[in-house]
């Protein structure tokens, strides 16, 4: 079966982000977005430690430590970027003032439901962040995952059996299988990996599945 890379889910998010849009993306895939986002684009990144105006990674050898994201990776600040304090960080987030957000999820319900934090396994150590302010406070969500665990399981599932992060929030979600919208009606595929058949897609996803209208 065909996968989407990383690379190339993140790039097709980036499509998805318009002009004059303010971005956060979230610790882990969602970060390799800003390094396809289009130079001609001006798309405003946010950072939930305290920066906005974040451009790509640095070249190699030319990191400032200083100068990171939320997940201690390195980043650019381009011009006219800004660094400020963290509670003012969040309240850009929990005041409506982001346009879309992008986050890794372990799980995402057919009604849009996320889980991102914690799988609940006694062993794991749970990871909050931003991740709920982001979820309720951005305009859009944008989920980036992989479409199964590695033991095969639908991360795309009819209920979430993880504690959630938010209720209702996700918007869209890409996977290395699939570009799915979430609506009123359910999970509508936009788009499917090279190859792969809607019945296939369906025989991966334990959630039900519409075809585009």
């Amino acid at each position: 079966m065909q996968r989407y890379t990383r690379d190339q889910i993140a790039a097709r998010v980036a499509q998805d982000i318009p002009e004059g849009a303010y971005v956060n993306l979230g610790i882990g895939l969602p970060t390799k977005v800003a390094n396809y986002l289009p130079a001609e684009r001006e798309v405003f990144l946010h950072s939930e430690n305290g920066l906005l105006g974040m451009g790509p990674a640095p070249a190699e050898g030319e990191e400032d430590e200083d100068l990171i994201n939320a997940g201690k990776q390195p980043v650019t600040l381009l011009t006219g970027g800004a660094y400020f304090h963290h509670g003012d960080s969040f309240a850009m987030m929990r005041g409506g003032h982001l346009d879309v957000c992008v986050l890794g999820a372990f799980q995402v319900s057919a009604g849009g439901d996320l889980a991102n934090w914690h799988t609940g396994a006694p062993d794991a150590i749970p990871a909050v962040g931003g991740a709920m302010d982001l979820a309720i406070g951005a305009k859009q969500v944008f989920v980036m995952m992989d479409h199964q665990t590695k033991s095969g399981e639908s991360k795309i599932v009819p209920q979430c059996s993880y504690p959630l992060t938010g209720v209702a929030c996700v918007n869209r979600i890409y996977t290395d299988l699939a570009v799915l919208d979430v609506t009123p009606a359910g999970l509508v595929v936009l788009e499917m990996a090279e190859g792969l058949s809607f019945d296939e897609l369906q025989a991966a996803t334990a959630a039900p599945l519409l075809r585009p209208q």
